[in-house]
């Protein structure tokens, strides 16, 4: 029995990975769990949260998955993809895909100008047009500073585990992604220990890539990977 474990990024939820995580119900037999990080999904609560509860949450997880299961893949999206691959050094894993993974810090910046955007299609009557505004639109709470901090806090922590990675490994990310610049999945790609790495990059995705233009083949090429078989160690 194959278990796939799916992680969400900083400040999101499982719906951020939906198109993919029902991929692979429908088209494989995995059991496949979404867990949800403390203080995150559609209704924020940052305050009292920290980069160890994130981390611990996706390990409990991990590890109750682990027990019905004898091979396991993990697949993170940006901070997720930090935290799987904190799990993938720390425990003996299958596969691992990283996607838009935040293996350096998330430009807050940009972030700022996203929102001056979705100011400008609100003034313009434009916001039915804003697909990062109709991706948002339901979530609701703050970010706290606290929040950013506990955020750059785990990219530390899990960024010293990269070199220990040895399983294969498939990294996407988006050419068009300017809050983790597409140049980090070449960063990675060099710090992770791993012989079996591959990057694909994809041209017309933003940051949420499993939401973009390419997720049909991004969902492909996921699946072709996971379910390649492994040459014998």
């Amino acid at each position: 029995m194959i278990g796939c474990m799916l992680i969400h990024g900083y400040t999101g939820g499982p719906y951020e990975l939906a198109p993919l995580t029902n991929y692979l119900k429908e088209n494989t037999n995995f059991i496949v769990v979404v867990p949800t990080l403390p203080g995150h999904g559609k209704n924020l609560a940052l305050d009292d949260v920290s980069h160890e509860d994130w981390l611990n949450t996706a390990e409990e997880t991990f590890l109750q998955l682990r027990k019905k299961v004898n091979r396991i893949y993990l697949i993170g999206f940006s901070m997720g993809g930090m935290i799987a691959s904190y799990l993938a050094a720390k425990y003996n894993v299958n596969k691992l895909v990283l996607l838009a993974t935040a293996g350096k810090y998330l430009s807050f910046k940009q972030i700022g100008l996203d929102m001056s955007t979705i100011f400008k299609d609100g003034v313009s009557g434009k916001l039915n047009e804003n697909k990062l505004f109709q991706h948002y639109k339901t979530k609701r709470g703050e970010v706290p500073l606290k929040a950013h901090i506990e955020f750059i806090k785990l990219v530390k922590k899990t960024r010293e585990y990269l070199n220990e990675v040895d399983n294969p490994v498939l990294i996407a990310q988006g050419q068009l992604d300017s809050m983790v610049p597409y140049q980090t999945a070449y960063y990675l790609a060099e710090e992770i220990a791993s012989e079996d790495k591959e990057v694909i990059l994809f041209d017309q995705s933003k940051h949420l890539i499993c939401l973009g233009k390419d997720k049909d083949v991004l969902n492909s090429i996921i699946y072709r990977f996971l379910t390649k078989a492994q040459a014998p160690v």
